[in-house]
């Protein structure tokens, strides 16, 4: 490692005083040089006197013990390499066992780090004697960071050496603080996955079976992982042997906690589980999500409703009409509103599973009634999965039945809703077509221009330049243009604003005739609006469609009804009309941009000014 420069030498004796600083932010500080102070010191003196220094100064304020926990995570460098990581471990231990929770994290991060660094015979000579006695230790602190140690070590070591950790670990399962029996629990998963499955039999699933039964529903909850990935690493003989009646007894669980997580993980246990055994799906999983679906608690409903779609793929269609259906029925008219939003988040899931004519049987219906269900959120996440029921069903059904529900969403007095709702039309209008829309929708998009809530306008701002994308530059220029340029001379100060912000936000998608044509004009008649701030827009609207003009024009754009724009076009032609946009920048928005440069607003002439400088 190479050293560092002498006038960047930090003398210990400095860094002694710093540490013993009552002022807690110097002693973080000399901590946080910590790295720079070992470079300077080199390895053998920070081997022989800082870390024994460290060691020795444990006794300090949380944060600052953090920080350091922290910082020997990444030392193995400073004390001569993995050879020598061995001594940071000792610091370390002392930091698994202190109370503040954050200190222990950090601890146990940089003990896994230096873990990785070391040898297997490293391991078997200082990490193992440092996992017992935090295992055997008095204080339950210590039992709780050594779990999350394991699983780093352990494939490592010898067999008889990972026999003798899975033995240490059980003290931890069986140990009589609930804190230690949760942290047990909560890292068997890591520790499964590098374990056989033979030895998963024998050693590891009368862990589970013992923390599974635990008088606490806070270490049971987290055996339901533990499940999981025993199922996944044993074929479904062994699991149906060893695990299924427990999961039973899970599923009905006195503790709605339990239940809960069950319910979060329902399609995961059922995937592990059954892997794909029709017959265990049919006996043990349907009644057991008919009864979650049914549960007393709202906050297992709520996260069951989650599983359905991803459950319901897993069994037959007629399982799910005849045992899953009606209690999703129920669940739409649910007393809790956050089940019924939580529903309307995964029901459009079923549109694929169910079919075209099922779907309209029984899906239909229940998006009626949630379109129009008193709390905006369940409306709210109808719309915005309705793309999948409208795969199934084709988009002329769908209209039929839920356009009027949408023409109403679209007036919501919940502005969230109704921003969903114009969101959605760009996808509505191009598999309803021009002349459908038109007719339905067309004034309706028009109306968002001058809605009260700022974050409607401008969103319906967007939807005007998408539907432009769909119908095409004439369609704009005969439909929507004439409106918003009708709107510019409206008294109302708000209209004229944001028929300004969607003529700026028209023009990259149209041709350049239609800026020149229509959409400068109406700028120009802005000029002189009585409102600064609509003054101002304009001023930021010149810089947009100054910048447009010159690149429709090097691109050789023009309209699509006088030529194909793909077609090849000599370079006199790019040059004729690279002149022209810079004859109406230099005779048309210059001079605007100069009037409002001397406007009697401060902010209308701060961005003419800015905008001249960008035209140059």
């Amino acid at each position: 490692m190479s050293s560092v420069p002498s006038d960047e030498l930090y003398p210990i004796a400095v860094l002694i005083d710093e540490l013993k600083h009552d002022d807690v932010s110097l002693r973080m500080a000399a901590i946080e040089r910590l790295s720079t102070i070992a470079l300077a010191l080199g390895p053998e003196r920070t081997r022989s006197e800082l870390i024994p220094f460290l060691e020795e100064s444990l006794d300090d304020e949380d944060e600052v013990l953090t920080v350091l926990a922290e910082q020997l995570g990444s030392f193995v460098p400073f004390v001569g390499g993995n050879q020598y990581a061995h001594v940071l471990l000792p610091p370390l231990e002392s930091f698994a066992g202190v109370e503040e929770p954050l200190v222990r994290d950090k601890a146990v991060e940089s003990l896994n780090n230096i873990a990785n660094e070391m040898t297997a015979s490293q391991v078997e000579e200082y990490f193992l004697p440092l996992a017992k006695n935090l295992t055997t230790a008095d204080w339950f602190t210590s039992k709780v960071s050594v779990t999350g140690l394991y699983a780093s070590v352990y494939q490592k070591v010898s067999s008889q050496s990972k026999a003798g950790l899975r033995q240490l670990f059980g003290q931890l399962v069986y140990d009589d603080a609930p804190m230690v029996r949760r942290a047990a629990a909560t890292h068997l998963t890591g520790l499964i996955s590098h374990i056989d499955a033979e030895t998963v039999v024998t050693d590891i699933v009368p862990f589970f079976l013992y923390l599974a039964q635990d008088d606490q529903d806070s270490v049971r909850l987290l055996t339901i992982d533990v499940l999981i990935a025993v199922s996944r690493l044993l074929g479904p003989e062994l699991v149906r042997e060893h695990l299924l009646e427990q999961l039973k007894k899970l599923f009905v669980d006195k503790s709605w906690r339990v239940r809960y997580m069950v319910a979060d993980r329902f399609e995961q246990l059922a995937v592990a589980v059954a892997a794909g055994d029709e017959s265990v799906l049919k006996t043990h999983f349907v009644p057991a999500i008919v009864r979650l679906l049914k549960d007393s608690e709202a906050e297992v409903r709520t996260v069951i409703a989650k599983q359905i779609p991803g459950f319901c793929q897993l069994v037959g269609r007629e399982t799910v009409l005849e045992e899953i259906l009606p209690c999703i029925e129920e669940l739409v008219n649910d007393s809790s509103q956050h089940v019924r939003a939580a529903l309307a988040t995964k029901i459009s899931g079923l549109a694929p599973i169910l079919g075209k004519d099922l779907t309209i049987k029984y899906l239909l219906p229940m998006f009626l009634q949630m379109l129009k269900d008193e709390f905006p959120e369940v409306r709210l996440n109808i719309i915005c999965k309705l793309e999948l029921v409208n795969n199934v069903i084709g988009i002329d059904l769908l209209s039929q039945s839920l356009l009027p529900a949408i023409t109403q969403l679209a007036q919501d007095k919940q502005w969230r809703v109704r921003l969903a709702i114009i969101e959605y039309i760009p996808l509505l209008a191009s598999q309803l077509g021009m002349e459908f829309f038109d007719t339905q929708l067309r004034d309706l998009c028009m109306a968002w221009l001058h809605d009260n809530v700022y974050s409607i306008r401008d969103a319906a701002t967007e939807n005007l330049k998408n539907l432009t994308k769909v119908f095409g530059v004439a369609w704009a220029k005969t439909t929507i243009i004439p409106k918003v340029i009708e709107a510019g001379s409206n008294p109302n100060y708000l209209y004229r604003m944001t028929s300004c912000v969607a003529a700026t936000t028209l023009a990259p998608v149209v041709t350049i005739d239609v800026i020149k044509d229509d959409l400068l004009p109406f700028l120009n008649n802005l000029v002189a609006d009585p409102i600064p701030n609509i003054r101002f827009s304009v001023a930021r609207s010149y810089e947009t469609v100054q910048k447009l003009l010159l690149e429709k024009a090097a691109e050789g754009e023009i309209d699509s009804d006088a030529m194909d724009a793909s077609t090849d076009e000599d370079a006199k032609a790019r040059e004729l009309r690279i002149a022209e946009a810079n004859e109406i920048i230099r005779d048309v928005i210059v001079p605007n941009l100069e009037k409002l440069k001397e406007d009697e607003d401060v902010d209308v002439r701060f961005f003419a000014n800015k905008s001249l400088q960008a035209i140059g």
